[in-house]
């Protein structure tokens, strides 16, 4: 027997009929028929009774249905595995970053993802955390790095880093072990624009506070920042991962001025699925 003998015994049984069952397969009455003939013969027992108008299983057809409907859900389940690893084969994933936050695990995630499947096209896009979120909410990208913890999206916390104040070795906190918050806003700052994830756990650390920063320069580059910190013109706000990137800058740990960092995604898809594995092996590991 067969699967195709299989799925009209399973038909005609479900339909109680022979007429409805062919409808359902768009095949004749007859082709039904000569199928379950068929598969009586190899099982050398009749699976239904015809003697009256409806059509019943005996027995035998009775004990023969689930298993038919197994081989049916396996055969299925075989298809579906082959369309998974097709999709794998041919689809893409699409990577969101919070601009400003270098995050070093996401990119090996993504470099060992690419060498387990070459053939995926990968993009890689930055913004503010409030436009990847609506961008992960409408599935225009599958997976996203943001500092934010938004409701309604599956999200795993991945980085609870402190932010750091960056500056010269000749600055006056180039010694301190840390600085709190109050101290820190005695000095001008430069740091990312509204938006940003930086940013937004800076000006809600203050609002907190009751506090107010003097904001004297901004750039969405972690490495302009920087740049511009480290010719005296202001104190940089940024993420540790950031400060160590940049030789001539002393980081020193902000008190109380967590920065949380969440992957967050909607939809589980095929590619999604095999790209998660990546992220916690090399999240795990920083």
């Amino acid at each position: 027997m067969d699967l195709w003998q299989l799925e009209c015994f399973v038909a005609v049984a479900e339909e109680a009929g022979f007429t409805k069952a062919a409808g359902r397969l768009h095949l004749t009455q007859s082709g039904v028929s000569t199928q379950i003939r068929q598969i009586e013969r190899d099982l050398g027992v009749r699976l239904f009774d015809r003697s009256s108008r409806s059509v019943r299983l005996t027995a035998a057809g009775q004990a023969a249905l689930p298993y038919a409907r197994s081989a049916l859900a396996g055969a299925e389940a075989v298809r579906q595995a082959v369309a998974e690893v097709t999709g794998l084969v041919r689809g893409r994933l699409r990577v969101g970053m919070v601009t400003g936050c270098t995050v070093t695990a996401l990119f090996e995630a993504v470099a060992s993802f690419h060498r387990e499947f070459p053939t995926i096209e990968i993009s890689l896009v930055e913004a503010d955390s409030a436009t990847l979120v609506a961008r992960v909410r409408t599935d225009e990208t599958d997976i996203a790095l943001v500092g934010d913890d938004p409701t309604g999206l599956t999200g795993h916390t991945v980085v609870r880093a402190g932010l750091t104040a960056a500056v010269p070795a000749d600055h006056a906190l180039a010694e301190e072990s840390s600085v709190s918050l109050r101290r820190l806003c005695a000095y001008p700052l430069i740091c990312p624009p509204p938006g940003m994830g930086v940013r937004g756990a800076l000006d809600d650390a203050c609002a907190t506070a009751g506090l107010h920063p003097t904001v004297v320069l901004q750039a969405t580059a972690p490495e302009a920042i920087a740049e511009l910190a480290a010719r005296g013109l202001g104190v940089a706000v940024l993420h540790a991962s950031a400060v160590a990137e940049h030789p001539g800058l002393t980081a020193v740990p902000v008190e109380d001025l967590p920065l949380p960092v969440t992957l967050v995604w909607r939809s589980e898809t095929t590619v999604l699925r095999a790209f998660l594995p990546h992220c916690k092996e090399a999240f795990t590991k920083e």
